[in-house]
């Protein structure tokens, strides 16, 4: 997944309006809200954004006519492939117009700006896998969570299995889920929680 690896900002004056942008990693919708609301200038004319946090998002025009600046810098964060993103522009009004248009490119070009100059960085994506089985299948099976590069997590114990909850890296979760089950013959169950 790739995101930012701090918070980023760029300024653009645009027809007399004055067009400040500011984005930052979220990785929930409660920490976007929190980053919009400590960003946003209640002086200002508009604080729109948009937010992408996996299959999540959201955006707001805060004003402006439909689809002119919310979606635009949704466009910005998709088209940049960022995820766990919210992106803020707020407008200061100059006098002069853009039309909708005009406020397309100028709230979509500030945010794809912002985010072109952002320093970004690449965060591994796990998932988590929960593996139940007979106590003395685990024993088996050890082995092949230090080669898949797994974590770990947790284990419970009950009088007549044994419970894994394992972290593991996105493209290996797959290759674990079908070692486990070879490996311990089907006897194992392997259900992904995320």
């Amino acid at each position: 997944m790739r995101t930012l690896a701090e918070p980023a900002g760029y300024e653009e004056t645009i027809k007399k309006s004055r067009f400040v942008c500011q984005a930052a990693r979220a990785d929930s919708p409660e920490e976007a809200q929190t980053f919009l609301q400590a960003v946003r200038d209640a002086a200002a004319t508009h604080n729109c954004w948009a937010y992408q946090i996996d299959q999540q998002y959201r955006f707001s025009d805060d004003g402006e006519p439909g689809g002119t600046a919310g979606q635009p810098i949704l466009r910005a964060i998709n088209g940049h492939g960022l995820q766990h993103v919210i992106v803020v522009v707020t407008r200061y009004f100059g006098g002069v117009k853009l039309g909708t248009g005009g406020l397309v490119r100028a709230y979509g070009g500030v945010a794809a700006e912002c985010l072109r100059r952002a320093r970004l960085v690449e965060v591994p994506v796990y998932r988590l896998l929960q593996v139940r089985m007979p106590h003395d299948v685990a024993a088996r099976l050890y082995h092949l969570l230090a080669e898949h590069g797994a974590q770990k997590v947790s284990e419970s114990y009950d009088s007549a299995e044994v419970t894994w909850l394992l972290r593991v890296a996105e493209p290996l979760a797959g290759d674990l889920e079908l070692a486990l089950r070879n490996a311990s013959k089907g006897i194992a169950k392997v259900v992904a929680l995320q």
